[in-house]
């Protein structure tokens, strides 16, 4: 059975924890379900249940968007369950495939924020300036995470908490169109709710398997957190709205 190291103090013996595979299993094909549960939820009124292809979107970018990013939740299931089945010839061909994916769902996301900026799209009360902030910001941290957890993709335990934090960086513009109001919270407190939760399950998985925060956790869980929860204040200055402005007239 494949272990863990979980290091004590140097005058300490180094002890290890076994890694019980069922509920590793279990837990990541868990999350990748939950997420799709909650991307359904969120996209369903404006795409999933609008028919998706003749789903009444404003532009077409964001027909190939919607799709990339369905794509994309999709795959981490069917990874998920390849794991689990022990599958892992299979998981590892199609992640090359998948790992194709994020490039383009960068750049289709940057013109989709774009576009939603010149069209003037507003996130609950704040001003299309801020609201840009979200998804760009958003994207600028998908990239950090989503970059190692490809380079860590032969260390298995590292790969699969960086790629699942980074599909939870994703499923945040789910959680901001969920129907915060009827609780009292803006989209944007609600989206930022729902990413904790998420980041939350990781952590007590890494406290009931290992006994500690996996070291991968650690860094990459408050730094997806954190991206997200700037992403406001830093549309808010004035310094971003110069950005926002100098990108809307580049689109007009």
């Amino acid at each position: 059975m494949a272990t863990n190291a979980v290091f004590a103090s140097t005058s300490r013996r180094i002890t290890y924890r076994p890694v019980n595979r069922t509920l590793e299993h279990a837990f990541f094909t868990g999350m990748a379900v939950l997420m799709c549960a909650c991307v359904y939820i969120g996209f369903s009124p404006t795409y999933f249940q609008a028919g998706i292809i003749h789903a009444p979107l404003p532009t077409p970018i964001l027909h190939i968007h919607g799709a990339l990013f369905t794509l994309w939740m999709l795959l981490f299931t069917v990874q998920a369950v390849l794991v689990a089945a022990h599958r892992v010839k299979l998981h590892r061909t199609l992640g090359t495939v998948a790992f194709c994916l994020p490039p383009i769902m960068i750049v289709l996301g940057v013109i989709a924020a774009v576009n939603a900026l010149h069209r003037g799209v507003q996130i609950g009360p704040l001003d299309p300036s801020t609201s840009f902030a979200i998804p760009t910001i958003g994207i600028l941290g998908f990239i950090v995470v989503i970059y190692a957890s490809w380079k860590t993709r032969r260390q298995p335990d590292v790969h699969k908490r960086l790629i699942l934090l980074a599909t939870m960086g994703l499923v945040e513009a789910a959680f901001g169109r969920f129907p915060w109001a009827r609780m009292g919270l803006p989209p944007a407190a609600g989206a930022l709710t729902g990413l904790g939760i998420l980041i939350l399950l990781l952590i007590m998985y890494d406290l009931v398997s290992l006994h500690r925060i996996h070291r991968s956790t650690m860094w990459a869980a408050p730094f997806t957190f954190a991206v997200n929860a700037l992403a406001v204040p830093i549309g808010m200055t004035a310094a971003w709205h110069n950005l926002a402005a100098a990108m809307n007239r580049l689109v007009s």
